[in-house]
């Protein structure tokens, strides 16, 4: 898992006596939150940046955390998420679930309950989220060697420029997650030296043709206007 410090925690919920404490809580054991009080908001920001988990009020204005999550789910998105929600009913929770939550908090709750289930949640995509000491990484039958910029698919071994190492290294950390460009290009260049969209693009077009076979399901998936994901 990455260090606690880079661990990036959404909280979206309308009620400033419940944000404010939980804020600081978080905050306080090391983790970086960012918060928004309308499931608008939320949506924008769960979309426009990358979260390791994502904390929903089940009720909130304009947009609700329940079509939050079910449009990440649809757009492909697999971040974690844990609902808050005074709705309590067997119904209500399995309608949560099928939405696509991770799991379910019934308010009120005990804060050193919310995190215990911050950290179960975060520990299950520890395998996906490699260790700063991890060299190699697995998505399917590909695999990608990070310190010899190397990739073995179908038996056979890839040579792959740094750029290229990067970026499919960046995709398979993040497989399933639909990645938006600001995110790569910061990634890749920084957030203060980033090229025009069209270098990204070529850049994706090299890598696809060194990693894809032709006739086979693509490995890289491009949502247009959005973003690119590797897909799982």
């Amino acid at each position: 898992m990455c260090n606690k410090l880079e661990i990036k925690i959404l909280l979206v919920d309308d009620e400033a006596a419940l944000t404010e404490p939980l804020s600081r809580l978080l905050t306080r054991e090391g983790y970086v939150v960012d918060i928004a009080i309308d499931g608008r908001v939320g949506n924008k920001l769960a979309t426009a940046r990358h979260y390791d988990l994502l904390i929903l009020d089940w009720m909130l204005p304009h947009l609700t955390g329940l079509q939050i999550c079910q449009q990440l789910r649809d757009r492909g998105d697999l971040t974690p998420v844990l609902f808050l929600t005074a709705k309590d009913t067997l119904d209500d929770r399995v309608i949560g679930l099928d939405a696509g939550a991770d799991d379910y908090l019934v308010k009120p709750f005990e804060l050193r309950e919310l995190l215990a289930r911050v950290r179960a949640l975060l520990r299950r995509v520890q395998i996906a989220d490699p260790s700063p000491n991890q060299s190699k990484l697995h998505v399917n039958d590909l695999e990608l060697d990070l310190d010899n910029q190397l990739a073995y698919l179908s038996g056979r071994s890839i040579e792959l420029s740094e750029k290229e190492t990067q970026l499919l290294g960046y995709l398979m950390q993040h497989a399933g997650q639909l990645l938006a460009h600001s995110q790569i290009q910061a990634y890749l260049w920084g957030e203060n030296n980033q090229p025009n969209s069209n270098v990204l693009a070529a850049l994706v077009r090299l890598l696809r043709r060194k990693i894809e076979i032709e006739g086979s399901p693509e490995l890289i998936q491009t949502v247009y206007g959005k973003g690119y994901r590797i897909v799982v």
